[in-house]
């Protein structure tokens, strides 16, 4: 399965680039802009064979960013005494961002792609409620990655900035209902390529909501089990 692939070695470069990317972040945001641009150029003009079939799996069909947004989001529900989580805390912030901006390439073109047979009402419901879904995730997906940009959190108040970026939750969750979308059609008709799909997916995402559940149990009962011990040394 590509996306479990890609996942995997993104999470491998995550951790190896750490230090890199927390120095020198903008190196990074210039190399997404330049591979957004060569994906875009690619769309409109030939390129060569290997690029472009590089191109199609990381970028259109979103898997880079993808992995990057998983990568980010499994951050927050390692132990917070765990050493991976001790390592790319840091740089969740730089990573979310690139992800972002091959992200808006991604949309750009697919909603582009999209917009000929949507006017002429050539879009059947199952794609057509993806589409509409893809324009709720780009909403989404601005006002969480320019909130990402330090001079824009510096500039924020800070339970504003924590609110905002509580909406990473709801858009990792569309994400999952947009793939299904895209993807179930084509599993209940016996595609073996779409069910394997839908089950990796399924793991990666339903994993995640189990562990940010868990994680958010775990983080009450030490915030309960602290007032408690305050409430002992300082009785009233």
């Amino acid at each position: 399965m590509e996306f479990l692939m890609v996942l995997v070695v993104t999470a491998l470069f995550c951790v190896a680039l750490r230090n890199v990317v927390r120095r020198v972040p903008l190196l990074f945001y210039a190399l997404a802009v330049l591979v957004v641009a060569v994906f875009v150029f690619g769309a409109y003009v030939p390129l060569p064979r290997p690029l472009w079939s590089l191109l199609l799996v990381l970028v259109q069909k979103c898997l880079l960013p993808l992995a990057l947004f998983a990568v980010v989001m499994f951050i927050g529900v390692l132990p917070g005494e765990s050493r991976a989580k001790a390592w790319l805390r840091p740089v969740r912030a730089e990573l979310s961002i690139v992800a972002w901006i091959l992200s808006l390439g991604h949309m750009a073109l697919y909603l582009a792609s999209y917009a000929p047979r949507l006017l002429g009402g050539r879009v059947d419901g199952n794609v057509l409620a993806a589409l509409m879904l893809a324009l709720v995730l780009f909403a989404l997906l601005l006002v969480l990655g320019v909130t990402s940009f330090n001079a824009v959190k510096r500039r924020m108040r800070a339970d504003t900035w924590k609110r905002v970026q509580l909406l990473a939750y709801p858009f990792f969750g569309l994400v999952y209902v947009h793939l299904l979308l895209m993807l179930v059609p084509s599993a209940l008709r016996g595609g073996a390529p779409a069910q394997m799909a839908v089950a990796v997916y399924s793991v990666v995402f339903v994993g995640y909501a189990v562990l940010r559940i868990r994680r958010a149990a775990v983080d009450r009962r030490k915030e309960e089990s602290g007032r408690v011990g305050d409430a002992v040394q300082n009785p009233a």
